[in-house]
């Protein structure tokens, strides 16, 4: 019998169960799916807060996950990789943004307008096709099982654990009878790379990123609630293109090899991240991070792993 199931096999469920095991918990992930086959791999995987409000737990996991991804980029782990960034405000706010103290290097330009401050800063980049593989892959070889099981009822795990690590993204909603979880639909871009190397933010709306891996450039994006639609739209395409190459005009003419649609779990309120005893057990929260996943995810696997044990 696990000590530990973890259902959901996204960047939460996986640095949860990876953290666990490092802690010598016995260790099952249940998943529906490869880990290519989730949201996580459709993201950005920029590291930034997007669209998350200030909370003191909030910036503890920001904090945690920005150091362990420059460990990680130290360490050569694939897909991970640290890049300078330019944050474009809008706003006029001239106050310290509330994330700064958790990233490293952050510097504050004039700029010509219709922006008001450039906010420059080192930030982890991920190349999720990459790096999702190679955690599931570490994950194992600590000795954590990965087996390919869909649930309908998080009471299915609580029968052979008893400790739950409910790490199912947008499912949480029906799984847990949370209202307050829903979609937010995001399209991206991604273009082969000319020679780009400096992540770009523009914070109007909607945003409009840049953000530079090895070989190629993802460019983004949209945020459209309650949408469940998963087709790439072209006029969606064609107007995030234009927008990043006013941007970025070394982006012009820079081939498209591929676009993705990903739903985001958004959460009203932020993450669930906390334990609630159920019949059989104890369940523990660890979703509705929306566009900050890759952002939260260690720093969350952290008091994931203090809360289940």
């Amino acid at each position: 019998m696990a000590d530990v199931i973890v259902v959901g096999g996204g960047i939460i469920g996986l640095t949860a169960a990876t953290r666990l095991r490092e802690q010598g918990a016995e260790v099952l992930l249940w998943s529906p799916d490869d880990p290519l086959a989730t949201t996580s791999a459709v993201a950005a995987a920029a590291w930034y807060p997007t669209r998350t409000a200030y909370d003191p737990r909030v910036l503890a996991w920001a904090s945690a996950t920005y150091r362990e991804f420059r460990r990680q980029a130290r360490a050569a782990v694939p897909g991970v990789h640290v890049r300078e960034t330019r944050n474009l405000e809008r706003t006029g706010v001239t106050d310290e943004p509330w994330w700064a103290p958790a990233a490293e290097r952050v510097r504050y330009l004039s700029a010509d307008k219709p922006w008001t401050r450039e906010v420059r800063f080192e930030a982890p980049m991920v190349d999720m096709g990459l790096y999702l593989p190679w955690l599931q892959a570490h994950f194992e070889s600590l000795g954590g099982r990965v087996v390919r099981r869909r649930v309908d009822r998080l009471e299915e795990a609580l029968v052979e654990a008893p400790t739950v690590v409910n790490a199912t993204g947008l499912a949480a909603g029906a799984l847990c009878g949370d209202p307050d979880v829903h979609p937010v639909r995001g399209q991206i871009v991604i273009v082969a790379n000319p020679g780009v190397f400096m992540s770009v933010r523009d914070e109007g709306d909607p945003a409009v990123y840049v953000h530079p891996r090895t070989r190629d450039i993802v460019l983004g994006g949209t945020y459209q609630e309650n949408s469940w639609n998963l087709t790439p739209d072209p006029a969606a395409r064609d107007a995030i293109v234009e927008r990043c190459v006013a941007l970025v005009p070394d982006l012009a003419g820079a081939p498209i090899v591929g676009e993705k649609v990903g739903l985001r779990p958004v959460r009203r309120g932020g993450p669930r991240v906390e334990a609630e005893k159920w019949p059989g057990g104890t369940v523990v929260h660890a979703y509705g991070h929306g566009g900050a996943g890759m952002t939260l995810a260690w720093g969350c696997a952290d008091e994931v792993a203090k809360l289940a044990r």
